[in-house]
C-alpha cells in the first residue's frame, strides 16, 4: 500500500482541514469491563493491533508530479503509541463528563504530517465502563471504511479478504479500437462531471439558512441512544425505511430546536447532505473515500410528525430511484473529477460556500449485528460524528448496533452553546412519531 495515491477527494479533504474547520471523523464507543480496567495494559493492546493496520502507518506526502497530487508513503518515525493516549475523568465537575471531556478532545485538528488518527481510552465512567474515542481523518478514508479500521483494534473481527480479480486473456483489439475505448470513458466521466455540476449551480441558494454560522473552533457534542424495535414499529406503521424514520425524526427535532432558538420554522425546509457509499460489498475496505451522496429537504416546516415521514420517504424514493451519480447531491464524485492542483489552489475557498448548497449533514455508519468486544469487554454504545462543513454549526451521524440506533450530534460551540436542547429535541420528536403510529 506504500506510495498508493490519494484521490482528488482524499486530497480534497485535506484541503479543507483548519484549525477551525478540522476534517476528521470521530467516534465515541463505550464497553462494559467484566473486570477492573488496567488502563496500561489496554493501550499496548490498542497500540499493538493498531501497529498491525497498514493504514494507520503511513502518512500523507506531496508529490511534485501530478502538480498537486499527493500519496502514502510509510512514515519512518511512527510509533503506534504514540498515536493512543489515557484519560481518567472525574464526576466532580460536569453532569456528563465524558460528552464535555470529548467535545474538547474532538475539537483539536490532527497533525497532518504524521500519521492521521488518534485514539484515547477513557477510563473512570461509572457502572464499570471504559470509552474509546477514535478519530480518523476523512482524508484516510470514508464512514465505511472507517469501521474496517476500527475493526482490526477489536476481538477477532475479520473483514472480507480482498478477491483477486479472475485472470483473463484479453481480447485482440486494434490500436484505434484502445483509443476509442479510452477516449469514450473520458468522455463518459467528463459527461457525468459536468451534469453534477451544472445541478450543484442549479441547487445554490442566494441566502443562509438558520443553521449557518461562523466557523469556530470550539465544538459540543450530543449522543442520543433510540430503541430499534420503536423505530421499527414506526416504519410497520407507516412504511418506508429505518433510515427513512430516523430522517423523520431528527426533521421534527431540528423544527423543535429552531422555534427554541426563535426562528420561523413553518414553510421552511432544510437540505441535508447525506452521504453515500460508493464502496464494493467485500474487500478493498480499507480503501480512501468512495463516496457519493443525495440532497434531500427536511420538512421542518410540516408539525404532523406522520406527514413528515410521507414527505421524507417521496424524497428519498426520488434520490434512490436517480441513483447516486446524479444530481448536486453527487458533490464527492464531482470532486473526484477534479484535477488535485485544483484542490489545492480553491478548495479551502469553495468549502466556505457549502451553506449555500446543503444545511447540514446526515450520515449513516455501517456496523455489523454481532456483538463487538476488546479485551472481552463487551461494546455498549457507539456514537459516531460527522466533521462540521465549513460556517455549518450541525452536523450529524447514526449508528445502528444491535437493538439501538446511536446518534451522535456535533454543533459548533460558539454558534450552539447548549446541545441538551437539540438532544432533548430527537427525544421528543422520536416520543410525538410514536404516539402518532
Amino acid at each position: 500500500m506504500a506510495g498508493s495515491p490519494l484521490s482528488a477527494l482524499d486530497v480534497a479533504f485535506l484541503c479543507l482541514e483548519s484549525e477551525k474547520s478540522p476534517m476528521h471523523m470521530g467516534a465515541v464507543i463505550t464497553f462494559t469491563a467484566r473486570r477492573p480496567v488496567d488502563p496500561a495494559a489496554l493501550t499496548a493492546i490498542l497500540a499493538e493491533r493498531a501497529a498491525r493496520l497498514p493504514k494507520l502507518r503511513q502518512r500523507a506526502r506531496s508529490e511534485l508530479f501530478p502538480p498537486g497530487a499527493a500519496s502514502w508513503a510509510e512514515d519512518p518515525d511512527f510509533v503506534a503509541a504514540d498515536h493512543v493516549h489515557h484519560a481518567a475523568l472525574s464526576s466532580l465537575y460536569e453532569p456528563d463528563p465524558l460528552a464535555a471531556y470529548a467535545s474538547r478532545w474532538i475539537a483539536e485538528p490532527l497533525d497532518t504530517g504524521r500519521p492521521l488518527w488518534d485514539l484515547t481510552l477513557v477510563t473512570g465512567l461509572p457502572d464499570g465502563k471504559f470509552a474509546l474515542l477514535m478519530k480518523l481523518h476523512h482524508a484516510l478514508t470514508d464512514g465505511a471504511g472507517a469501521y474496517a479500521v476500527a475493526a482490526g483494534l477489536l476481538d477477532g473481527v475479520k473483514l472480507p479478504e480482498r478477491k483477486p480479480a479472475p485472470t483473463r486473456i484479453p481480447a485482440q483489439r486494434s490500436t484505434l479500437d484502445t483509443m476509442k475505448g479510452a477516449l469514450g470513458t473520458v468522455w463518459d466521466q467528463a459527461n457525468e462531471a459536468a451534469g453534477i455540476a451544472s445541478s450543484v449551480v442549479r441547487a445554490t441558494r442566494p441566502t443562509l439558512s438558520p443553521v449557518s454560522a461562523p466557523s469556530s473552533a470550539e465544538r459540543r457534542l450530543g449522543f442520543v441512544r433510540l430503541p430499534l424495535a420503536e423505530l421499527r414499529r414506526v416504519r410497520q406503521a407507516h412504511g418506508g425505511t429505518t433510515n427513512d424514520v430516523v430522517l423523520a425524526v431528527l426533521s421534527g427535532a431540528l423544527r423543535e430546536w429552531l422555534v427554541n432558538r426563535g426562528h420561523r420554522a413553518d414553510g421552511r425546509t432544510l437540505r441535508a447532505l447525506i452521504p453515500v457509499s460508493v464502496r464494493g460489498r467485500a474487500g478493498d475496505q480499507l480503501g480512501g473515500n468512495k463516496l457519493s451522496g443525495y440532497l434531500c429537504d427536511l420538512p421542518v416546516g410540516e408539525d404532523d410528525p406522520v406527514e413528515r415521514l410521507r414527505v421524507v420517504r417521496r424524497a428519498m424514493t426520488r434520490n434512490k430511484a436517480a441513483g447516486p451519480s446524479r444530481g448536486a447531491g453527487a458533490l464527492p464524485l464531482l470532486a473526484g473529477r477534479v484535477p488535485s492542483l485544483l484542490h489545492r489552489l480553491g478548495t479551502r475557498t469553495a468549502g466556505q460556500a457549502a451553506p449555500l448548497l446543503f444545511d447540514l449533514v446526515i450520515t449513516t455508519v455501517p456496523l455489523p449485528p454481532a456483538r463487538l468486544s476488546i479485551d472481552g469487554a463487551e461494546l455498549s454504545e457507539v456514537y459516531p460524528f460527522v466533521p462540521l462543513a465549513p460556517r455549518h454549526a450541525v452536523g450529524i451521524a447514526v449508528a445502528t448496533y444491535r437493538d439501538s440506533v446511536h446518534i451522535g450530534l456535533q454543533v459548533n460551540g460558539e454558534a450552539v452553546p447548549d446541545i441538551g436542547s437539540l438532544r432533548d429535541a430527537v427525544l421528543k420528536s422520536t416520543s410525538r412519531l410514536l404516539d402518532a403510529s
